[in-house]
């Protein structure tokens, strides 16, 4: 009893640590500002982007106009890993005043710097800004007139096209923005909040009289004929010795949009309609196949306990048949039991992770708005869910007869960690052999190494001696010293192919909702519907412990009584069908050419797989554990 009181009381304070941390998970400019007539707004800019490399880099990589001094915001954990870059920038507007034809900089391109910006517009690279904690978008009309417009993040950097009859593509760079700030009134006070920030980039040559010296009156900009003279002007070509004026002009426009609603705008990027459909359709299926199964092994079962329990009332010398006969030999420890110990723990400590990350992503906490507050999260939760994955580990090690609780705890704290991070470092040295932000500074490799030995490697020493002192686990039938031989079994039993069939149904359950994630992560959108995301989540673990449960059923009935290892593997097979799906998305939906980018991509998706198998592996083991523990407790043996 003091075991269990003191692993639910370790348990209670982690969650109450975690609850009391969502606070920091909030970024400062979650909370609405108001601003007056004339107050300054200061726009910050963050990394550049591309979908066709997936390198991101520092808005300053480029030489666009700097301020006096570069300022870098103080940034999560979460944000740092995705390789945000948050500085500050000459583009300060003042409230509802607005401007024309400001003049930022004055840039004179040599090789160098005619080379980067081609690199980056070639890449198709878009530049992301700040402005009260709203990214910056781009809206684009639909051919329907009466839909609101889509809206892109940031806006690209220039564009590769033909000009003027010239067959040869060319280069040329927006180096003149508009920006539309949206605002809600408060009409008692006066103030105002921010609801929307766009941009519409131009291309333009612009003209000027006399030398540069920062004063002269712009041809090309006049505040009465502006829109004309964008339109009839030549675009800024990028080339060596070209001179480049940044511009921008600042439109204010007020808005019914209210501060609490202003991400609407951002969560609509995609057609919500398809998305709706697809997941409720997929849902709808996968229960009523759920449904069916739960249904047939509730009716077998029950009929073949009956008869088992008759037979013995009526002391019937019948021979025994089905999955009653391997009853000697079920619990009979598997070959490498460690190993399956130290995947359990794991499974446990990616289920308690994701189940509160999704609870608290439900609840809000975890807005889009707040950026790297989800992989701060799920960070920090895996970290403290080292505890669960002692104590499971250990616990289930116990029953194996195990007697080194420090082994299997020390296998616990490092094996699925140490093989993450060992792919997670060379992906690293890969991105920052190509100078991307993206690669996580040596100051966060510390921090997460820090988490790991310093907090996570205790909680499992301290799980496992907690699970390794309770009692062990008593299996509900003895086991036989001499294990009985298993008869030949037909080929629809064969092993790989029961387990590659088991994992066909759990990714049915997830692969529709799969699209939109890896479309948020690789795309550059925003992924919001927690809700659903929670109610695909639940659908999963139902059908994994189902199809493993009926698999299970059908290898003992057939005398197989080497289950341990085959509950694992049969719904951890659905990680097989992710990094194949994740295969054929890579070669459908993305663009991307180089052999760094592939290596990012295939290696983020192979650590993704991994943890997916161990987690859907860990539910349908648990569940199949179960399973047999009730069905060979509930008939009567000699």
């Amino acid at each position: 009893m003091a075991s269990q009181r003191s692993i639910v009381f370790l348990g209670t304070a982690i969650l109450l640590l975690l609850i009391h941390a969502s606070h920091c998970f909030y970024l400062p400019g979650v909370s609405p500002q108001d601003f007056q007539k004339g107050d300054p707004l200061k726009v910050k800019v963050n990394k550049l982007t591309s979908t066709k490399t997936q390198l991101p880099y520092t808005y300053y990589s480029l030489p666009y106009c700097r301020p006096g001094k570069i300022v870098d915001n103080a940034e999560n954990l979460g944000e740092v890993l995705r390789g945000d870059r948050i500085e500050n920038s000459p583009y300060v507007f003042k409230m509802r005043e607005p401007q024309l034809c400001n003049v930022i900089c004055h840039l004179k391109l040599n090789a160098k710097t005619a080379k980067d910006f081609k690199e980056k517009i070639e890449d198709e690279y878009r530049v992301n800004m700040i402005l009260d904690n709203l990214p910056l978008v781009v809206p684009i009309r639909r051919l329907d007139q009466e839909s609101p417009p889509l809206y892109q993040l940031g806006y690209h950097v220039g564009l590769k096209a033909q000009y003027a009859g010239n067959k040869e593509e060319k280069y040329f760079i927006h180096n003149h923005l508009i920006f539309t700030v949206k605002f809600h009134k408060d009409l008692q006070t006066d103030s105002a909040r921010i609801v929307g920030f766009e941009v519409k980039p131009f291309s333009i040559k612009h003209e000027y009289e006399g030398e540069w010296n920062g004063k002269n009156r712009l041809l090309t900009c006049d505040p009465h004929t502006k829109r004309t003279v964008i339109n009839s002007n030549s675009p800024q070509e990028v080339e060596v010795n070209q001179e480049i004026l940044f511009t921008y002009d600042v439109e204010f426009q007020e808005s019914d949009v209210k501060w609490a609603s202003r991400w609407d705008t951002y969560l609509l990027m995609s057609d919500d309609q398809i998305h709706w459909f697809s997941i409720v359709n997929s849902l709808m299926i996968v229960l009523f196949l759920s449904g069916m199964v739960a249904m047939i092994m509730l009716r077998t079962l029950y009929r073949d306990i009956s008869k088992y329990n008759e037979l013995e009332t009526q002391e019937e010398a019948q021979e025994e048949t089905g999955w009653k006969l391997v009853h000697g030999d079920v619990f009979r420890p598997p070959s490498n039991s460690d190993l399956l110990c130290v995947y359990a723990g794991t499974g446990v400590q990616f289920f308690g992770m994701i189940l509160i990350t999704m609870l608290f992503a439900v609840l809000g906490f975890l807005s889009p708005s707040n950026r790297g507050g989800l992989m701060t999260a799920m960070l920090f939760l895996w970290v403290f869910m080292g505890l669960f994955a002692g104590y499971s580990s250990a616990r289930l090690y116990k029953m194996f007869k195990g007697a080194e609780w420090k082994k299997i705890a020390l296998r616990t704290a490092f094996m699925f960690p140490a093989t993450v991070f060992v792919i997670f470092f060379v992906l690293n040295a890969l991105i920052w052999g190509q100078k991307s932000s993206g690669a996580v500074p040596f100051g966060t490799m510390f921090a997460l190494v820090f988490l790991w030995f310093g907090i996570s490697v205790p909680l499992v020493f301290v799980g496992s001696y907690v699970g390794f002192k309770k009692p062990a686990i008593e299996d509900p039938v003895k086991t036989n010293k001499i294990p009985r031989q298993i008869p030949e079994q037909a080929w629809y039993m064969n092993p790989m192919f029961s387990i590659l069939i088991g994992g066909i149904l759990p990714f049915g359950a997830v692969f529709i909702e799969l699209f939109f994630i890896l479309t948020s992560i690789w795309l550059n959108q925003f992924y919001y519907i927690f809700g659903f995301l929670f109610i695909v989540f639940v659908i999963l673990l139902i059908t994994c412990a189902e199809i493993t449960i009926v698999l299970c059923y059908f290898q003992l009935c057939s005398e197989d009584y080497l289950w341990w290892w085959r509950a694992y593997l049969t719904s951890g097979s659905s990680a097989l069908y992710l990094f194949l799906y994740a295969t054929f998305y890579f070669f459908t939906k993305l663009e991307i050419t180089k052999l760094v980018s592939g290596a990012l991509y295939f290696g983020y998706m192979l650590i993704v797989s991994y943890a997916f198998f161990v987690l859907t592996g860990t539910i349908g083991f648990y569940a199949c554990f179960w399973f047999t523990r009730l069905i060979y407790s509930s008939v009567k043996i000699d």
